[in-house]
């Protein structure tokens, strides 16, 4: 029985960090990525951590999986 094209994905995981937010931690995660990936297609965040600095939060860390397809 003929089967279509099979899709092969990868997955690394990136730490990103900023000083706004989450989001703005795992958006650079993902850019930063892809300045050296090719065919990325998700993400998954995996872990989000904080530091704090005189009694309020001084930067935001969110560890990210990245998926992306492989060539080929």
């Amino acid at each position: 029985m003929p089967r279509g094209p099979t899709m092969v994905q990868k997955v690394t995981e990136v730490v990103g960090m900023s000083d706004k937010s989450f989001a703005k931690a795992a958006e650079n995660a993902v850019e930063t990525a892809a300045k050296t990936l090719r065919n990325l297609k998700w993400f998954r965040v995996t872990e989000l951590e904080g530091q704090i600095a005189n009694q309020k939060i001084s930067s935001y860390k969110a560890t990210v999986k990245i998926y992306f397809e492989l060539e080929g």
